[in-house]
């Protein structure tokens, strides 16, 4: 058996410009951090001759190409895993659609179990290449690299996405007490709103594509905040950070209409008037988690707490992908 976890993200500037849309024209460049909240894959080798995958359904198949869940199906193929005798067992500590990048984070754990199994050893930056081209490519997803590669290396990390495919990254230099202080002072609250990335990604796509200015001029500035933001970290101004990501929630609202609605409008503007510095919706829009930085956290939790507000409190990951489990 072979257990495997991958961390969810948060995104912390830059967002959006990861797309293979814009960077490929203007490169990309973002912030974000892998947090202690997981997806699981279990690996098995069964006795009868099957393959059976778990996940919100149950597959019994008897060849690869019979699978119906697609990240599972490519992730086979890519690594050779022709075995008849296999049980996939996916698990996770928050479920899919909520913005935390779960695909990026199931896509990457699952190719560690597999090229566990077959005994391959890959780099972080090998697993999420890998991972992205499962999604991207193979899949058509209309979606970026960030969660893949922030799920495959974990920590605080700045990357860069070059016009030619190419992903650098690197750990951001963050002080200890600095460190410490984001990790408290930042507050992740559950709208109750799921909602698929692909659909809201699709529009940015596409008008990426056809080279509307509009969104060009969007993406670019959000680019810029992705640096100014990393900048503030790296010098401890928090206060800084959490006034830029009011400004990138601000235009990311512009981006496409599905992004906010009226609730998720009010519960921000309530907490903006309760403690909170700045704020914004975590991934794709439509719904998932709000995420604010507040130094006055009990003022803010009772406020989000009356409005029927889920927190869900978390540390950093700074493993990324790994091994758990294996005999």
């Amino acid at each position: 058996m072979i257990i495997t976890r991958s961390p969810l993200r948060i995104s912390l500037g830059g967002g959006g410009t990861d797309l293979p849309s814009y960077y490929r024209e203007h490169g990309g460049f973002l912030v974000a951090a892998a947090i202690d909240k997981y997806v699981y894959i279990t690996q098995h080798r069964t006795f009868q001759q099957d393959i059976i995958v778990k996940y919100s359904k149950m597959e019994r198949v008897q060849s690869v190409d019979a699978i119906e869940h697609p990240i599972v199906r490519e992730a086979l193929k890519l690594t050779g895993t022709t075995d008849p005798h296999l049980e996939l067992t996916s698990m996770a500590d928050i479920p899919g659609g909520t913005g935390l990048g779960s695909s990026g984070s199931f896509t990457t754990a699952l190719l560690k179990a597999l090229h566990t199994y077959r005994k391959n050893i890959l780099s972080p930056a090998e697993l999420a290449e890998q991972a992205c081209h499962i999604e991207l490519e193979r899949l058509g997803e209309p979606i970026g690299k960030q969660d893949q590669y922030i799920a495959a290396v974990g920590g605080i990390t700045a990357f860069t996405f070059h016009p030619d495919g190419r992903v650098e990254y690197r750990p951001c230099h963050i002080a200890e007490e600095t460190l410490f202080n984001l990790e408290d002072n930042l507050l992740l609250f559950f709208t109750g709103y799921s909602r698929s990335a692909s659909v809201i990604l699709k529009d940015q796509n596409d008008r990426s594509k056809q080279n509307d200015r509009a969104m060009l001029e969007n993406l670019h500035f959000t680019k810029e905040l992705g640096g100014q933001s990393l900048r503030a970290l790296e010098a401890g101004r928090l206060g800084e950070f959490a006034r830029l990501m009011d400004v990138h929630w601000q235009h990311k609202q512009s981006r496409s209409a599905g992004m906010s609605n009226d609730r998720i409008n009010e519960w921000y503007n309530h907490a903006m008037s309760h403690g909170a510095l700045g704020g914004k919706l975590i991934g794709a829009g439509g719904g998932g988690f709000l995420m604010f930085y507040a130094e006055d956290k009990t003022r803010l939790r009772h406020a989000l707490r009356e409005k029927g507000l889920q927190e869900v409190r978390f540390r950093f990951d700074f493993e990324g992908t790994k091994v758990v489990a294996q005999n």
